[in-house]
């Protein structure tokens, strides 16, 4: 592989672009994320089961989706780079799909479960065209490590921060356009949201460059791109971590009915959500901390911190108002930091598979990452359904009973303690780190020593 690439001089307007796509585009996952299912269970009227269902059959296709565009665009280039070409036009449609998401027709409610469907089901398509190369452009900007770390931090920052933004925002726009109609509210709130989004996007899809090219005449067929894929051991270790994110996304989507419920304070929504924008400013520790630390221990070290402070949170009750709020901070710092970290343990990947297949697959590497998290979203949203019908949840109920209330409390706090305990024993198998990378690194560059010696 030729590469023009210059370690370490990417530009911090570049730095910025990459931040403001991610920025820009997780306005749609935050408000599919925390709001979908409340939109339909309380606004459209569709039961928590049908959503559950939606939810699933949305991710069954994903499962052919997601590789499928992703070998694709491993395959084929676009005029402005390998993936650049789809950072300029996947911005509309995830806008136009998402506004479309939190329309309410006027419908029987069987057509309404359908269009609730068919719109979930066109944004979760459109979103992979946009998410898998926004990821994947990170190993074609640089080939230097640590500026890749660098760089990936800055789109976790933007993806943290545009979810929190998008928690803080939806509650003021909905109070401020659903005075006489809640569905309005949330409609217009999503409109001017998502059209902020756009212009996010598309300055970073023209900010950012292609720096990584790969060798003249080097082809990657279809069939190169899932080798690639099936002989990377350690990616799929990183993508059942990844996924685990699952736990989070499950709190994500319950906080807003704990609440309004137990806390009898819908805004506290949006302190919420200014939380997790807040909470994302701690990646600027994640570079330097990755100089000190292998990323694997970095891990492990902040999943721990999380189950402690979660166990605390869970023992001081809610009553107290800034301890609760402080509890939910820490738990939105821990939660934001590890992303950074995770993303940049997956791209390192892509060096392990390519020593082994001499092809370079950056594409299908990170649909991994975009289908796992769609793919916990999903479950989450499903299993979140579910559990509001196991805890005695009663749509647009003005009191809920106290096992409900108890229920979305040990759901918010302890939670994600499973989830972390899971990870730790996933992170105590993991092997690839910092020096079996660089060893593939050096790998590679023999590799490109050799070929330029014989050309």
């Amino acid at each position: 592989m030729k590469t023009n690439n210059v370690p370490g001089k990417v530009s911090r307007r570049e730095y910025l672009g990459y931040f403001s796509y991610g920025f820009g585009q997780c306005f749609s996952y935050g408000l599919l994320g925390s709001f979908i299912l409340f939109f339909y269970t309380d606004i459209l009227g569709i039961s928590a089961l049908a959503a559950s269902t939606i939810f699933l059959i949305a991710r069954v296709w994903d499962a052919v989706n997601d590789p499928m565009v992703a070998g694709f665009m491993d395959t084929r280039r676009t005029k402005s780079g390998k993936f650049k070409g789809y950072l300029k036009f996947a911005p509309l449609f995830v806008v136009i799909s998402t506004i479309l998401c939190f329309f309410s027709p006027d419908l029987a409610i069987q057509w309404k479960v359908l269009y609730a469907a068919i719109t979930y089901i066109l944004w979760g398509t459109v979103y992979t065209v946009s998410d898998i190369p926004f990821w994947s452009v990170s190993a074609v900007i640089t080939n230097d490590p640590q500026t890749r770390t660098s760089l990936v931090t800055a789109a976790n920052l933007g993806v943290f921060a545009g979810i929190g933004m998008v928690g803080s925002l939806v509650p003021l726009l909905v109070g401020l356009f659903g005075q006489e109609s809640l569905a309005d509210g949330y409609f217009m709130a999503v409109i001017l949201i998502m059209i902020a989004g756009y212009a996010f996007m598309m300055f970073g899809a023209t900010t950012i460059r292609e720096r990584v090219e790969p060798s003249a005449g080097e082809k990657v067929t279809m069939k190169d791109v899932f080798r690639n894929l099936l002989v990377n051991r350690h990616l799929f270790k990183m993508l059942a971590i990844f996924f685990l994110n699952l736990f989070m996304n499950i709190v994500n989507g319950i906080i807003l009915y704990f609440f309004i419920y137990n806390m009898g304070n819908e805004g506290l929504m949006s302190i919420y959500g200014l939380m997790g924008t807040f909470a994302a400013l701690g990646f600027f520790l994640i570079p330097n901390l990755t100089k000190k630390f292998r990323k694997k221990d970095l891990l492990a070290g902040i999943i721990v911190l999380d189950i402690v402070v979660r166990i605390v949170f869970f023992m001081t009750g809610y009553e107290n108002v800034p301890i609760l709020l402080g509890m939910l901070m820490l738990t939105q710092l821990f939660h934001a930091s590890l992303g950074p970290v995770m993303s940049s343990m997956i791209a390192e990947t892509i060096e392990y598979s390519e020593v082994k297949t001499g092809r370079r697959c950056e594409a299908i590497t990170f649909s991994g990452q975009t289908f796992m998290g769609k793919l916990s979203a999903a479950i989450a949203g499903s299993l979140t359904g579910l559990i509001l019908i196991a805890i005695g949840y009663v749509p647009e109920a003005a009191v809920q009973s106290p096992g409900t209330l108890n229920g979305l409390f040990m759901v918010v706090s302890l939670l994600p303690v499973a989830g972390g305990l899971i990870r730790l024993v996933i992170l105590r198998y993991y092997t690839y780190t910092e020096e079996a990378y660089k060893k593939d690194l050096a790998v590679l560059a023999q590799r490109r020593s050799a070929a330029a010696l014989a050309e």
